[in-house]
């Protein structure tokens, strides 16, 4: 049901937000088509004030609440921008954007998403826990990438201890992301490690990355 949402229609759609119980949602269905057919459509159902569903006695309060929910996010959205992240150029911009990582008291994983500019379109945070090559899935490193059509990523993950110095273990897993990346046609431009008040480049230190 989840993975074919896109293929509903508009009543269908309001209908899983009035009511999610299966055995209802040929009424909801029914009740979302007065709904929608009332406020003219979608553009018009944007524009309701919640005093407005009053009259729709055919849903509770909870349903109603529902409905505003969504509205509300759904304006919020369409005036909501993205974080303005900056062009990598070198590491120390990246590592700029991840410093907060030396607070951590868990090494955590996150992978800095870049488009054709070289422009960070998302940080996302995908391990947590000690870094391990065994442990970590190289599918959930390249996954977003994939998603969303990234041609390249930064790795960066931090050490509780304060110490930048990279293990033998990143410089292994930083080889296999990096081979693995060619098979993608996803460039890893990089992987940072941040410490106290200090990171480190793999790539400018001259390791596991080749010219």
């Amino acid at each position: 049901m989840i993975d074919q949402v896109t293929e509903l229609s508009n009543p269908e759609l309001l209908a899983l937000v009035l009511c999610s119980d299966v055995a209802q949602q040929k009424k909801s269905i029914q009740i979302a088509e007065q709904i929608l057919k009332h406020f003219r459509g979608l553009h018009g159902l944007a524009r309701l004030e919640p005093y407005q569903l009053q009259q729709f006695q055919s849903i509770d309060t909870t349903q109603k609440l529902r409905l505003c929910a969504l509205i509300e996010l759904a304006k919020r959205l369409s005036v909501d921008k993205p974080p303005d992240y900056p062009v990598i150029n070198r590491a120390a911009d990246a590592a700029q954007l991840v410093m907060d990582m030396q607070y951590l008291q868990q090494e955590h994983i996150r992978v800095l998403l870049l488009d054709t500019n070289r422009r960070v379109t998302n940080i996302q945070t995908i391990y947590v826990g000690t870094l391990n090559a065994s442990l970590l899935r190289t599918a959930e490193v390249f996954k977003a990438a994939v998603v969303n059509n990234n041609p390249a990523i930064i790795l960066v993950h931090n050490h509780p201890s304060g110490d930048v110095a990279p293990s033998p273990e990143d410089i292994e897993i930083t080889r296999t992301l990096i081979a693995a990346g060619q098979l993608l046609d996803i460039i890893v431009l990089d992987h940072l490690i941040i410490g106290d008040h200090d990171w480190i480049s793999i790539k400018e230190s001259g390791l596991a990355f080749r010219d």
